[in-house]
């Protein structure tokens, strides 16, 4: 019997050893072994959309290409990221359109308060002619942008107090994305931003660093925001376009039949994860209202619009007035 479950075993151990070597086999005859990386968690839809990519560039290229994928800023912060885009040692990066400011100022149009006054007007600016034309100037910086998918409504979290209008707002220090246009919308409130990578917002918050900050619900409930803050204000102060990146290096490596892969893959996961994005955030806002967080869900809108307006006379001059009138053409 002992006999017999010795040659069982060795049997075994002889079909495991086959099935690591197909596997290693397999990703080996890759000959593009490529990384995506984003800030957010295992649960967020980026990484969802990033699967859906993958499982679509990885079908239609026959296993040439394996996307190999990083969330939780595995790869470094934004910034980082999109500098690891442009030499090619990231290959793609999925996040806020903030960052991108420093490679390619006109990305600070989708960073004014209060730009769209819905996901449909986002949508017809973003898939359109403006898109393209604020993204122009990244090929020339080694990066090429696929689209964008959706990092959502950014609302405000803080300790202090609950904040119903803009005048509310004043006084605290929030946490903000390293944006011109974020920083002066904080400071119209009357506040002090505070630029901080996302990867030590938690931490930051917890140790009071900072009284407050402002995100999707997505980033705020999966990234446990709300454990370490009392007052939620659903200010929706900025439709926040996540940027899918591509190395340009890369891509211009690639024969035209795997562009023509990556390029299709990436229009069909970013439809993917805008309409997964709309469902999670509705799931999302009941959650947060299961727990501690103080919510408030009709706050004094015009009176954040009213404080916004500043901001733009200030970024009228560098974007473009008429390329801000342009946008509001598309309502």
């Amino acid at each position: 019997m002992k006999l017999y479950l010795s040659y069982l075993l060795i049997i075994l151990l002889f079909i495991l050893s086959g099935c690591s070597h197909a596997t290693t086999k397999g990703k080996a005859e890759a000959e593009y072994v490529l990384r995506l990386g984003h800030l957010q968690t295992e649960t967020h839809p980026y990484q969802k959309g990033a699967l859906k990519f993958k499982e679509l560039v990885e079908k239609r290229s026959n296993g040439k290409v394996r996307i190999d994928i990083f969330p939780s800023s595995q790869l470094g912060n934004g910034r980082d990221q999109i500098e690891g885009a442009q030499i090619g040692s990231i290959h793609f990066h999925i996040g806020s359109v903030a960052p991108v400011t420093n490679f390619a100022p006109k990305f600070n149009l989708l960073n004014l308060p209060y730009l769209f006054e819905s996901r449909e007007h986002a949508f017809r600016v973003l898939d359109g002619d403006i898109g393209q034309e604020i993204a122009s100037g990244l090929e020339s910086k080694g990066l090429l942008n696929l689209g964008y998918m959706e990092n959502g409504w950014r609302h405000l979290t803080n300790n202090k107090k609950p904040i119903k209008t803009s005048d509310d707002a004043s006084g605290l220090k929030l946490r903000v994305q390293e944006s011109p246009p974020y920083i002066s919308f904080v400071k119209a409130l009357g506040s002090a931003p505070v630029p901080i990578p996302f990867g030590e917002l938690y931490t930051a918050l917890e140790q009071k660093v900072v009284d407050g900050q402002e995100n999707p619900l997505a980033q705020i409930y999966l990234n446990k925001l709300h454990e370490v803050q009392k007052y939620l204000t659903l200010t929706a102060h900025n439709y926040d376009a996540a940027i899918f990146l591509m190395s340009k290096t890369t891509f211009d490596t690639m024969p035209s039949d795997l562009q023509k892969v990556i390029k299709k893959s990436a229009k069909e996961a970013i439809q993917y994860e805008r309409k997964l994005a709309v469902q999670e955030e509705k799931k999302l806002l009941e959650q947060l209202r299961e727990s501690d967080i103080q919510i408030e869900e009709a706050p004094d809108l015009a009176s954040f619009k009213r404080t916004a307006e500043p901001v733009y006379k200030e970024f009228e001059e560098s974007i473009g007035k008429d390329l801000i009138q342009e946008v509001e053409n598309l309502k």
